[in-house]
């Protein structure tokens, strides 16, 4: 598992045109893509559609919605024309992707309005894989991506859909097109995009199970960070997250988040939730900050922005966490972000924050 980029785009599409060019003479508008209610002429347009949306709302930082335009092919063009537009429109993602500032978001609807140059990459490459699947199962045509891409895809994408013992046919359940041992039938499905918190001074910047295990493994995570690196509770959190991710019971908004200096774009640390909210509504948050970044208000700020993000949601009723005794400057910090002091018995004391 390894984070999404241009270059995977490139392969995902390089497999999809090979596939489909063993059946470029024939009649795709009279064949049915498998499982969808589409034709495979219909759904190599939508495959190509898709990749150059992608494509414009990174280049574009669209804000409230798609840019505005739609791919046309002209009149006439034939399937080898059509893959040829899908090798075009791959090219035009990959391209954005690659030369995508770092923390340039683009909209995507689903499921918190935007997506980042990788978002989108990963979502090209999912339009690109399940649709060849489609397309080849109704010509009767062999498919099988790369199953290291299909991995980061899951990962990227799928991270509250617990890893199964092969990528491949994982996806396929994922997505309502195969069934996997021991797992119900999907019915309805969505991806999931990084969500992204932000603050006056600093974005919260949720990690993914790539950037999580990177991070545990003594890596940055994707991120540039001020002097001395991450925190060894942001590595400990990364951690606790990708556990979640390998038992099934990640909720990538109730993860961890990298703490991103708007000013610079660098990392100073990070925030997030040790969980999900527990029957009654309350979840544990912790915090730290690279030293360099300490002694600014930074920390209160992402505490305040997080809680907020919370405790507006119907499925969390209060946050609490826990302080060391000695650690005056943290029990400073959730002081400020509002919450009350509820225990003080043993090495720690306890704090809340209700609705």
């Amino acid at each position: 598992m390894r984070p999404i980029n241009g270059d995977d785009v490139t392969e995902a599409v390089a497999g999809c045109t090979a596939t489909l060019r063993a059946a470029v003479d024939r009649h795709w508008r009279a064949v049915r893509a498998g499982r969808v209610e589409w034709d495979c002429h219909t759904t190599a347009v939508h495959v190509a559609d898709d990749l150059i949306a992608y494509a414009a709302n990174l280049a574009g930082r669209a804000q409230d919605a798609y840019v505005p335009f739609e791919l046309t092919l002209d009149e006439g063009t034939d399937n080898a024309g059509l893959l040829h537009v899908i090798e075009t429109t791959g090219a035009l993602l990959a391209a954005a992707v690659r030369t995508a500032p770092p923390g340039a978001r683009g909209f995507h609807p689903y499921p918190f309005r935007s997506a980042d140059a990788e978002g989108f990459a990963a979502m090209g490459i999912a339009e690109v894989l399940l649709h060849t699947h489609d397309m080849a199962e109704g010509l009767g045509i062999a498919y099988a991506p790369p199953a290291e891409l299909v991995t980061s895809l899951l990962a990227c994408l799928f991270p509250h859909v617990q890893p199964g013992p092969a990528p491949w046919p994982t996806l396929l359940w994922a997505t309502g097109r195969g069934e996997l041992p021991g797992r119900a039938p999907v019915t309805e499905w969505r991806w999931n995009n990084n969500l992204v918190i932000p603050a006056e001074r600093v974005t919260l910047t949720g990690l993914r199970p790539a950037a999580a295990k990177d991070l545990r493994l003594g890596g940055d995570g994707g991120f540039e960070w001020i002097a001395s690196g991450p925190y060894e509770g942001t590595r400990d959190a990364a951690g606790m997250l990708l556990k979640a991710y390998e038992a099934g019971v990640h909720r990538p908004e109730f993860g961890v988040f990298a703490l991103v200096r708007q000013e610079d774009g660098r990392a100073i640390g990070g925030i997030g939730f040790h969980g999900v909210p527990d029957e009654d509504g309350r979840v544990e948050i912790g915090y730290d900050l690279v030293e360099g970044a300490r002694g600014q208000g930074y920390a209160t700020e992402a505490l305040c922005a997080l809680a907020d993000w919370a405790l507006a949601r119907d499925d969390v009723g209060s946050l609490f966490a826990t302080v060391e005794r000695g650690n005056t400057a943290s029990q400073a910090v959730v002081t400020r972000a509002g919450f009350t002091r509820v225990s003080d018995e043993g090495a720690e004391f306890a704090y809340e924050l209700r609705r």
